[in-house]
């Protein structure tokens, strides 16, 4: 049965996790360890030099492998790693996922750093695309080495890093790298989290934080939303140049689910409860509510598992936990039960073989998916994730599904085709970061080969999206005709690849298509801090008409501060509006400048 982690005193949980979890890694005692072979779990009394050495090399393996098959989880037992003589830091590559096992972020302490850097090629140094890697429940003190800016607390990332259930002592967390040749961040996601000092902007072009509290936030550039933040900024005030948007409160969130080590052995699944108006941390005062599910209660997925038997494992009402890997589905993975857990380690990802939907919820209410990366296969499929209510639900308001950190990827590693990532027919769906990507580099790319319509589609109403990143489809990227919706945070650019004008048009009169569009039918709908940019590299003058589109009768403010950017000089096109016809163009004579307007419709 499943058990009430609040009910356990935290000095007792505390002394019971730091003596558990003597494994290492899979190999090494299989008989005991639940995992495969790319799960790491460290515990305290470890030699630091092994502990070292095994990071380093996951490290550099995954620092250029972006579109490799190989993944990672990272885990670390309750208790402290490192000191101020012999600090542990470590980088975090592509494909891997660092976290602590305890029952809050305090029980796993870093005396060091973990880091995201530049990545740099023929002499120039960027973040751009550094995409697919996580970091969760523990504390970072920082302490640095004889190089200060190699131990410096940087995570410059780009979408799909999340960082959640964080605490940061003793210093700055830079959301750039200073210190090689910096350039710029693309985008990022911070919930559930505690900074003792600064979070440092520099060069990151735009940012979601959630739910978390710091002292002092720098120099926003483009996009920089806050929902739930104590030491937020105060926001724009419809200054017409200023980056940030701060709502006081999130409106209804659920943080995500996180592994746990068992104060009786073994692990388990914490499910955290819904959150209605709420800031700062969940658990600095007390601990998060919510729900404990033993590891019993998981089929442990392997990527040589057939989609069958992991079918028939969730009709049998177990959750899932995704071990790191590639899968390779010939048939539809089907969630129909209430309540269940879908939960992925180390970026696994599911791949449809044969054209179909990868994963579809077909449940009336509490379903939670996390930390799971879909990547579409040359053969087209209509959707790639599909949510759906299986019949009306009085209790899905009060325990509704749930998509944490969930990636869509169409296109890179090959040829791959999905009319749209991600379909909501579902009522009070909470997105709480996603990125849907129609790749712009890499193998199998180009107009008519990684070919994608929508990223988004939500008909379901109550929706509410945080961090939603939507880039590069072929149409509208993301398509809103629920009521009663909420999108805090959108980054989009538009694709691309766009051969000629003619080539995209959503009608004879409109160039292009919208970045969001919200159906012609709905009345209410609340839009925070979206952000379009475009840039059309195939040499013709291509344009979108507006990037955000929406219904004639929409409440006064329905949309705050919405805004759009040329991205290069070097190109030429461009979009004419922000909102339907309101806001200036964005073009190459005002590259790189945010067209912005602070509310619509006008007050």
């Amino acid at each position: 049965m499943s058990l009430r982690l609040r009910h356990l005193p935290a000095a007792l949980l505390l002394v019971a996790l730091s003596v558990v979890m003597p494994v290492t890694h899979g190999s090494e005692n299989a008989d005991s360890f639940p995992f495969g072979p790319q799960v790491y779990v460290f515990n305290p009394r470890m030699p630091l030099e092994q502990i070292q050495k095994i990071v380093d090399r996951i490290a550099a393996a995954q620092s250029d492998n972006q579109f490799g098959t190989d993944r990672y989880a990272i885990l670390f037992a309750p208790g402290t790693y490192g000191t101020r003589q012999h600090p542990l830091s470590f980088k975090v590559g592509y494909y891997t996922s660092v976290a602590g096992l305890g029952g809050s972020p305090a029980e796993v302490v870093i005396n060091g750093t973990i880091q995201v850097r530049n990545r740099c090629t023929q002499g120039a140094c960027q973040a751009l695309d550094s995409f697919w890697r996580s970091l969760s429940n523990l504390t970072i003190n920082i302490t640095r080495g004889d190089d200060a800016c190699l131990s410096d607390q940087t995570w410059a990332a780009s979408q799909a890093a999340p960082i959640r259930r964080l605490q940061v002592l003793g210093g700055d967390f830079k959301l750039f790298d200073a210190c090689s040749q910096p350039g710029y961040s693309s985008g990022g996601f911070i919930a559930d989290s505690q900074f003792s000092g600064a979070v440092v902007n520099g060069s990151q072009q735009q940012y979601l934080i959630r739910n978390s509290r710091f002292t002092h936030y720098s120099n926003g550039v483009w996009n920089q939303v806050f929902a739930g933040v104590y030491g937020a900024p105060n926001g724009c005030d419809g200054a017409k140049s200023c980056p940030y948007s701060t709502i006081g409160h999130t409106p209804r969130s659920r943080e995500a689910p996180f592994l746990i080590a068992l104060p009786e052995g073994g692990y388990g699944v914490f499910v955290p409860t819904v959150q209605n108006e709420s800031a700062g941390p969940s658990w600095v005062d007390h601990p998060t509510p919510g729900t404990l599910i033993p590891l019993s209660k998981f089929y442990i997925a392997k990527p040589s598992d057939s989609a069958t038997r992991i079918n028939t494992e969730l009709r049998s009402g177990r959750h899932l936990l995704l071990e790191p890997g590639v899968y390779h589905l010939d048939q539809t993975l089907l969630v129909s039960n209430p309540g269940t857990v879908v939960m992925g380690m180390g970026f696994a990802t599911l791949l449809p073989e044969r054209g179909q939907t990868a994963l579809a919820v077909q449940a009336s209410h509490g379903v939670t998916l996390s930390e799971l990366l879909f990547e579409a296969g040359a053969q087209e499929s209509p959707d790639l994730l599909r949510i759906e209510n299986a019949g009306w639900s009085a209790v899905s308001r009060e325990d509704p599904t749930t998509v944490h950190d969930v990636f869509f990827r169409v296109g890179g590693p090959h040829v791959g085709r999905a009319r749209t990532s991600l379909v909501v027919n579902a009522d009070d769906v909470i997105l709480d970061h996603v990125w849907a990507w129609r790749a712009d580099h890499g193998d199998g790319t180009g107009w008519t080969q990684n070919t994608a319509d929508t990223g988004v589609v939500v008909h379901g109403r109550g929706v509410i999206a945080y961090g939603l990143f939507v880039e590069h489809y072929q149409r509208q990227e993301v398509l809103w005709d629920g009521e009663d919706g909420t999108v805090i945070f959108l980054q989009n650019e538009m694709p691309y690849d766009v051969p000629n004008q003619e080539s995209w048009r959503e009608t004879a009169q409109t160039e292009g298509y919208p970045a969001l569009e919200v159906g012609p039918g709905v009345r209410r709908f609340r839009g925070v801090g979206l952000g379009s940019y475009s840039f059309f590299n195939q040499g013709q003058p291509v344009f979108a008409s507006q990037a955000f589109k929406v219904p004639p009768g929409l409440a006064s403010g329905s949309l705050e501060n919405v805004l759009t950017i040329f991205l290069s000089r070097a190109a030429s096109g461009g979009i004419r509006h922000v909102v339907n016809e309101t806001g200036g163009a964005s073009t190459t004579a005002n590259a790189d400048i945010a067209v912005r307007v602070s509310r619509f419709p006008a007050p």
